[in-house]
């Protein structure tokens, strides 16, 4: 059984419509609706990769820049804490110092 052909209300393949609704031919230059749509999601994508790996590298800069800092205070710490071993040692000793002194004087 053969089907009568109906009109469609579609673009033919070889017709494009701009936006606004007028149609061009293929050879009229302007891209149909839904490749135009695909190269504007395309080029939105790209542009969104690129401003993730920049952020990505700037994050790693950073990241590395922080490890730097972490590893010198760190060292600082290290030292500091040295430090006062040391300090409270010798007051320690000034302290039973005074002590011995100040025994010897009570006897």
């Amino acid at each position: 059984m053969l089907t009568a052909h109906k009109r469609c209300s579609y673009p033919s393949t070889m017709q494009q419509t701009e936006p606004g609704g007028l149609g061009r031919s293929a050879g009229g230059g302007a891209m149909s609706k839904p490749s135009s749509a695909k190269d504007r999601v395309d080029s939105a994508l790209s542009r969104l990769e690129s401003m993730v790996e920049e952020r990505l590298r700037a994050e790693q800069t950073r990241s590395e820049e922080l490890a730097q800092r972490l590893s010198r205070l760190e060292q600082n710490h290290e030292e500091l804490r040295k430090v006062a071993q040391e300090v409270e040692g010798r007051l320690e000793r000034a302290m039973e110092y005074i002590r011995s002194l100040l025994a010897a004087d009570q006897n």
